[in-house]
């Protein structure tokens, strides 16, 4: 680190910011150490010190084996939705789809839809994922990201879940992976105020069934089913108290081999189950 970053770092540790924080803005904004770098590091470092997550200052952060653009937009990355793309590709694999059909419901920033499809190229096989958002706004940043990383076999749908999508794919789908909305409105009151930078939809759903945030989650795996092929998957992703619904849910709806998985803090967190073959 030259003499004037390590300056910018001791400044902006000086306003407040934690060192290694002001190490990465440093890092990102000032390759040069020039006059213009000065006034990014000093612009980024008012944005973070202002409450915006430092991944939306940055402007793209890594998930898996991707480095993804990430804004106001778009939900930011995080580690325990890198473990439900895990899960979905043990559940391709498993099902010996050869050429997968893949929906990424509520897409966003593309972390899931993207990563799969890079990740199965690396294994020689040839995914379509189909990226779905009722968001314009993440939609741009979803394909933005797809160009990003030269991933071409991924489709961009405008809709509200499943309501736009092309019927003739029902059936024919051998994965439908999902990190909906499932944080309650009351429990969003309660949870660290630097969520409030994030899409409040991306995050929020309203309650269904007694459960709170559990709408969206309800909609996704009631429909689903409809499209998955027989011996296909629906992997997903749900809040910590909302397991036992949801697999009730998925059981009742008709799927095979329903499984809950925590994730690596020990918390119910995802959801696999299977339509079943006959």
């Amino acid at each position: 680190m030259t003499d004037v970053n390590a300056a910018f770092v001791r400044d902006l540790v000086g306003r407040g910011l934690e060192r290694r924080e002001a190490m990465w803005l440093v890092e990102e904004f000032s390759p040069g150490a020039d006059a213009d770098a000065a006034r990014a590091v000093e612009l980024a470092g008012t944005r973070r010190l202002a409450g915006e997550p430092l991944q939306y200052v940055i402007g793209h952060w890594p998930f898996r084996t991707l480095d993804l653009d990430v804004d106001l937009r778009v939900l930011i990355p995080r580690p325990e939705t890198e473990e439900l793309v895990s899960l979905a590709l043990k559940a391709l694999v498993s099902s010996q789809a050869t050429s997968p059909l893949v929906f990424d419901m509520g897409c966003g920033s593309g972390a899931i839809g993207l990563s799969i499809l890079s990740e199965l190229a690396e294994r020689g096989i040839s995914a379509t994922v189909v990226a779905v958002d009722s968001s314009i706004d993440a939609l741009d940043v979803a394909r933005r990201n797809a160009i990003k990383h030269a991933l071409h076999a991924v489709s961009f749908v405008n809709s509200s879940w499943f309501k736009d999508l092309d019927p003739s794919l029902q059936g024919h789908v051998d994965l439908v992976v999902s990190n909906p909305p499932y944080v309650g409105e009351s429990e969003f009151e309660a949870l660290d105020p630097v969520l409030r930078h994030e899409p409040y939809g991306a995050l929020v759903s309203p309650s269904s069934s007694g459960v709170e945030g559990f709408k969206d989650l309800e909609i996704v795996v009631r429909e689903s089913i409809n499209w998955l092929r027989p011996g296909g998957s629906l992997v997903c992703e749900h809040g910590s108290t909302q397991a036992d619904a949801v697999v009730q849910l998925a059981t009742s709806t008709g799927y095979a081999n329903v499984v809950d998985v925590a994730d690596m803090a020990g918390n119910a967190r995802v959801l696999i189950a299977r339509k079943p073959l006959t």
